[in-house]
């Protein structure tokens, strides 16, 4: 597992890294399903793997959305996952009064992009010593992603990751501009692609986000195409069922395939 951090950390040239997992822990079977499916295919591909899983949604379009399966609950089942299957993991903290609590079962803080700006959070956070994943909020421009990380180094903490997940376009849509992979690239931190909620439709109609799965191996090709050194994704055997954003997940069934042409595509760019 340290051996999978400290290579994201010194942005290992083979292969790109993959956060991927449910949005949501919406129970034990489910989770051990996705981990196992996901730790067999990474080991098999060689790419360096953290599960990735919320232990509760806290930002939803709703208020009879489903937000989890209660905090405490769902970050022991994160912990039996990181145990039973030696994974690091990386979970969302919404809330500075929840950093602590779930600092001492994931290995990575995730700021969801909403919430990229919100300086207790980012401190909260950056204190703890933990690898912060930030995700670029989509109503910034990828330059003012360096004010974020500013705050997060001024509180002693270089352990920085940087999450692309797409731009608000007009009310119901987000673009991905791949000029910005570039731009924080610049900050010297590992650089993700979010492949799933770069592709959501949120503010519909019904309340519901909406998404448009197929054109995920499109934005993820172009993404390793332009040189991102690590890939989110969300996932889950039935996304048609899934309890949260599963109009926009990849069906677990096909992750291997996409995987397989992503690291042909990798190794294709540095051999080049």
């Amino acid at each position: 597992m340290l051996e999978i951090l400290n290579e994201i950390k010194n942005l290992e040239e083979n292969n790109f890294f993959l956060f991927a997992g449910p949005c949501v822990i919406e129970d034990e079977k489910t989770t051990f399903e996705i981990a196992e499916e996901l730790k067999k295919i990474t080991d098999k591909l060689k790419i360096p793997y953290v599960f990735k899983a919320s232990y509760k949604k806290a930002n939803r379009s709703r208020l009879d959305s489903f937000s989890g399966i209660g905090d405490r609950k769902a970050l022991k089942i994160l912990q039996k996952v990181k145990n039973a299957f030696d994974l690091p993991i990386i979970t969302d903290v919404h809330d500075k009064d929840e950093v602590i609590m779930a600092s001492l079962y994931a290995d990575i803080l995730q700021i969801p992009a909403f919430l990229c700006r919100q300086t207790d959070l980012l401190v909260a956070a950056a204190k703890t010593g933990k690898i912060i994943n930030i995700k670029k909020g989509q109503f910034l421009s990828p330059h003012s992603m360096k004010f974020v990380v500013e705050k997060i180094l001024q509180n002693g903490n270089k352990n920085i990751i940087l999450t692309e997940r797409g731009t608000s376009f007009g009310y119901q849509d987000l673009i991905v501009d791949f000029r910005g992979i570039i731009e924080m690239k610049k900050n010297n931190f590992p650089v993700v692609l979010d492949i799933t909620h770069s592709l959501q439709e949120p503010n519909t109609n019904s309340g519901v986000t909406g998404g448009k799965p197929e054109l995920i191996e499109t934005i993820a090709r172009a993404g390793i195409s332009v040189g991102v050194d690590g890939i989110f994704m969300e996932t889950h055997p039935n996304p048609e069922k899934a309890k949260s954003d599963g109009k926009n997940m990849l069906k677990l069934s096909k992750v291997e395939n996409l995987l397989t042409k992503l690291v042909k595509i990798r190794k294709t760019i540095i051999e080049f």
